[in-house]
């Protein structure tokens, strides 16, 4: 069954099962139809996300085990609801204490039969994992490991020990093991493993292994099957060897009767391949133009001259958004993901060994290669879709022009070929093929969402997953035909606003977004500030660049937040890697950051702040309510991240994700209200079947409307732009023209409109924003009854 919305809950062990369960009166009164989790599976203890799964065959018990799951889906249906879950099917946890087929591998080496479920590289390891585990060099660290038994000690780790090695001397036991400990930081050269991203301590599974596969997901399955559970949201898909292969073999596991959407980030114009069989992705690309709607191009490109004037952007900060994205990428493809550049190199160098047609290619050619065509993938992952590639001759050209000897350029058209599956189907070209679309996948998301976002930040509300802050805005005919193709393609998508892996949530980002409308205001509030001893030359900021980032972050609060700003600031000066970072931390930078946020967005110019907030709040919430009333009507369903059916005003993780708490009504939870009431009234307006119709405003300022009607019965009409609306004079007689019959407005019930040209300023009376119900003729009321 497709949702006809789903809300979605952050489980941690401090808002478990139980606790769900007793929000779930609420929510279904909020309208949304289905529950949507956070991962439920044995994770390891305390953690507040799920993502680092243990034990995929058990339901976690720090929220209530199996039982506590399926007592909250009884209670959810006996309230109209169903469940959503989301699955990790890419990663585990790589903590050998609490993962016990990651225990048996370290036990047992490669014959364990485990040692199937996981990417590792016996080989390159010398036939042992490295363990990136200890805090400084082994010899440093041997003082503080113990033996007990058949278990080495760390700390707080636990390690399983070989057979019969127990009893040997420390340093003869660590060489007889199966794995090799060793200093963390040489897990950027030296790691031999497949692993989430960067993140040493997620390693990746193999799923597709048929027995991994079921002994990953009997659990999942079986909740389907009970009923327990309506769908599935599938988190990374592009770390998996074969997406496609893999989503085929769940519907047919869980009987084809399953909702399933991906976490499939898309780029530009990059579709969504459509033989996956899918409902359809969880919706950041429906964020990405909800939210361009809503920036004005003209200011937005001010504002770019106005940070490149004051931030001086030079090096690695960018003043370019694609510059910027490429550095980042050099950086991370030669330092955070050196262990796997170096992985592919190796696979390549097999391959060409075995050809005497590429013998002669050296392998310093081919690490370059490698290097060169990873940082030119425009999309997340090349798939070959349609006969197009995803590594186009353009970006071959480009990475051979990096080459200082034109001869051995030559590889880039065999690590091309080996890419896209052009050098024939053996075990080492497949192998470096799925490698290489995993590894871009990885470099994708970490040079830009995790360094590019942080490093280019004229207007940071576009700095969203799945955005382009290059060209942020978007027209309402580039919308308009956006939504047309949902309803055609992918009418049961996902769609969000704000998620657990926003950097800002939707509302910080609607109030941030005026700016780009307003971008001389900006200028005098940026020059306030720096006559109060802000910047540099006030000698409180550490520099412009986070100045500029942290006045922004505060304009989208509106008033202070203390620890939760610093925490967002801070996270985002190590995420640029400019003056610090996560490896690197420059203590004295970083305090100086602090001081400057306790002595300017939290101390006395935090009233300019508020001041500023103040003149834009009517324009803020024409932003707020025009976005989450287009994102409750448009085609796909609507998934509402905790908390957001009223103002939710959040930062990136760990300030997202905060335990659910029911927040007062709003106006904002009146129009949430009024559109899932109207989605459940009416499934076959919204549902798969209905149509999208765009509606044309006419007049001066036809512009700053955006309307469409779905199948002929809801009529969505909502003001963007506001601030340059009102700078132009309002609305001057625009009109709206109507389809035939007579239309209730479901925010003012009172309110009733006839087909046909309505002004807008009539329609927009009492908010920016206006849901239109067509009201039935007297012998459609009787055939309904």
């Amino acid at each position: 069954m497709t949702p006809i919305a789903t809300y979605r809950l952050q489980l941690q062990p401090e808002f478990p099962f139980s606790a769900a369960a007793r929000a779930v009166p609420y929510l279904a009164g909020l309208g949304v139809s289905h529950l949507h989790l956070s991962p439920v599976l044995e994770a390891v203890p305390g953690s507040t996300h799920g993502y680092d799964v243990v034990d995929p065959a058990r339901v976690r018990e720090e929220l209530g085990g199996e039982a506590g799951l399926r007592e909250l889906s009884r209670t959810a249906r006996e309230h109209g609801l169903g469940l959503v879950l989301d699955i990790v099917p890419n990663h585990m946890a790589a903590v050998p204490g609490h993962n016990r087929a990651l225990w048996e591998v370290l036990r047992e080496g490669p014959l364990s039969p485990y040692a199937r479920w996981f990417d590792i590289d016996w080989e390159a390891g010398g036939g042992k994992v490295l363990l990136p585990v200890l805090s400084g060099r082994i010899g440093d660290e041997l003082a503080a490991m113990r033996v007990e038994g058949d278990v080495l000690h760390y700390g707080e780790q636990r390690f399983p020990l070989r057979e019969s090695t127990g009893k040997l001397p420390l340093p003869e036991l660590l060489d007889a093991q199966w794995y090799r400990p060793v200093w963390w930081r040489l897990a950027r050269t030296e790691l031999n493993y497949r692993r989430f991203f960067t993140i040493s301590e997620l390693i990746g599974v193999r799923v597709e292994d048929p027995d991994v596969f079921d002994a990953t997901h009997g659990k999942i399955i079986e909740l389907v099957r009970d009923g327990v559970v309506d769908g599935l949201r599938i988190d990374h898909p592009d770390g998996l060897a074969d997406p496609e292969a893999y989503l085929r073999r769940l519907e047919e596991a869980t009987g084809g009767a399953c909702w399933t959407v991906v976490e499939k980030i898309l780029t530009g114009d990059e579709r969504l391949p459509a033989r996956w069989p899918v409902a359809g992705t969880t919706g950041y690309d429906a964020l990405r133009h909800l939210d361009g709607l809503f920036t004005d191009p003209v200011g937005e490109t001010a504002l770019v001259r106005q940070y490149r004037a004051f931030a001086g952007p030079a090096g690695d900060r960018g003043g370019y958004w694609e510059a910027t994205v490429r550095r980042a990428a050099y950086k991370v493809v030669t330092h955070e993901l050196a262990a796997e550049t170096a992985a592919l190199t190796r696979m390549a160098e097999r391959v060409c060994a075995a050809d005497p047609a590429l013998r002669d290619h050296a392998p310093w050619a081919l690490r370059a290669a490698v290097r060169e065509l990873l940082v030119r993938v425009p999309v997340y992952r090349p798939y070959r879709v349609g006969g197009e590639d995803a590594l186009p001759d353009e970006a071959a050209d480009r990475a051979k022009a990096a080459f200082t000897v034109p001869e051995e350029a030559t590889a880039v058209d065999v690590v091309r070929d080996l890419a896209l599956g052009r050098l024939g189907e053996g075990p080492d070209q497949e192998a470096f093929r799925t490698r290489f679309a995993q590894t871009s996948s990885a470099l994708r998301a970490k040079s830009v969402e995790d360094t590019a976002f942080y490093r280019y930040v004229p207007l940071i509300s576009a700095n969203e997953v799945g955005g382009d802050p290059g060209s942020p805005a978007v027209s309402p005919e580039r919308f308009h035909a956006y939504c047309a193709r949902l309803a055609r393609d992918w009418p049961a998508t996902g769609t969000v606003l704000t998620t657990h892996d926003t950097k800002r949530s939707a509302d910080v980002r609607a109030r941030i977004a005026v700016l780009s409308e307003c971008p001389d205001r900006w200028a005098r509030f940026m020059e306030q500030m720096t006559a109060q001893g802000g910047f540099p030359d006030g000698g409180r900021a550490p520099d412009p660049h986070l100045a500029w980032t942290a006045w922004q972050t505060a304009s989208g609060f509106g008033f202070p937040y203390g620890e939760r700003l610093r925490t967002a600031l801070l996270k985002g000066a190590r995420e640029a890697g400019l003056h610090t970072s996560w490896t690197e931390q420059d203590p004295a930078y970083e305090q100086a950051l602090e001081d400057f946020v306790d002595a300017g967005p939290e101390g006395p110019p935090m009233y300019a702040v508020a001041t500023l907030a103040r003149e834009l709040d009517p324009y803020v919430r024409a932003n707020v309510l025009g976005a989450a009333l287009l994102h409750l009507t448009m085609p796909g369903v609507p998934d509402l991240y905790q908390g957001t059916e009223h103002e939710f005003l959040a930062l990136v993780d760990p300030d997202n994700r905060r335990p659910f708490r029911q927040g007062p009504s709003d106006e904002k939870t009146q129009v949430t209200k009024a559109a899932l009431r109207l989605r459940q009234e009416r499934p076959g307006v919204f549902g798969e079947s209905g149509t999208y119709t765009p509606l044309s405003a006419s007049g001066p300022a036809a512009a700053h409307c955006v309307a469409f009607c779905r199948t002929g019965e809801a009529v969505t009409a909502v003001t963007r732009l506001s601030l340059r609306l009102a700078q132009a004079g309002g609305w001057q007689g625009t009109e709206l023209t109507l389809p035939e019959g007579s239309w209730a407005d479901l925010l003012a019930p009172e309110r009733e409109f006839a087909g046909g040209a309505v002004p807008l300023a009539e329609l927009f009376a009492e908010r920016p924003v206006a849901l239109l119900s067509r009201r039935a003729a007297p012998a459609e009321s009787s055939a309904r009854g």
